[in-house]
C-alpha cells in the first residue's frame, strides 16, 4: 500500500473543475461528499461523485488524512478495460483507476487522490465521457 499522497488536485479543485467545465451541473454536497448530476430537481442520476470519509463504505480507508475517492460513471467498454487491467484491485492505493468497490456492477470506476498528471491525462477525459453519456441520455429522454 502506498502511504504517501500523490501531488494532485484537492477535492475542492476537482469540484471547481467539474462545475466550471460543465456549467449545467447540479452539485449536492452532503455526508462529506459531492454528487454531480444534470437534474437540479431530482439530483439524480449522478455522473460523478467524490467522497472524503468512510461513511459510505470502508474499502478505501478514507479516514486517512487528506485521502478522498473520486467516482465516475462510464460505459461498459471503458469499465471492462479498467477492470481487466487490475483483476485484484487494492482499493487503498492512490492514483490508480479501479472498479468502484461497491458500484462496479453499475459501471462505476474510482480513483483515490489522482496525481496532477493522471487527473489531466486520464480523469478529465473520463469525466467528459461520464458527463456526455448522461447528457445524451437526458436528451433522448426529454425529446
Amino acid at each position: 500500500m502506498t502511504t504517501k499522497l500523490p501531488s494532485g488536485p484537492a477535492p475542492e479543485t476537482i469540484v471547481r473543475y467539474i462545475t466550471e467545465t460543465y456549467p449545467g451541473t447540479d452539485v449536492v454536497e452532503a455526508m462529506a461528499a459531492w454528487f454531480f448530476s444534470l437534474d437540479a430537481e431530482k439530483h439524480w442520476p449522478n455522473f460523478a461523485t467524490l467522497v472524503t470519509t468512510d461513511d459510505h463504505d470502508d474499502a478505501s480507508d478514507l479516514d486517512r488524512a487528506g485521502v478522498f475517492r473520486l467516482h465516475i460513471g462510464v460505459d461498459r467498454e471503458t469499465f471492462e478495460r479498467i477492470a481487466a487491467a487490475d483483476p485484484e484491485p487494492d482499493y487503498t492505493a492512490f492514483d490508480r483507476l479501479l472498479p468502484h468497490p461497491v458500484y462496479a456492477r453499475q459501471l462505476w470506476i474510482s480513483i483515490l487522490n489522482p496525481s496532477d498528471e493522471t487527473f489531466a491525462e486520464t480523469v478529465v477525459p473520463l469525466l467528459a465521457l461520464a458527463h456526455d453519456r448522461l447528457a445524451a441520455a437526458r436528451a433522448r429522454h426529454h425529446r
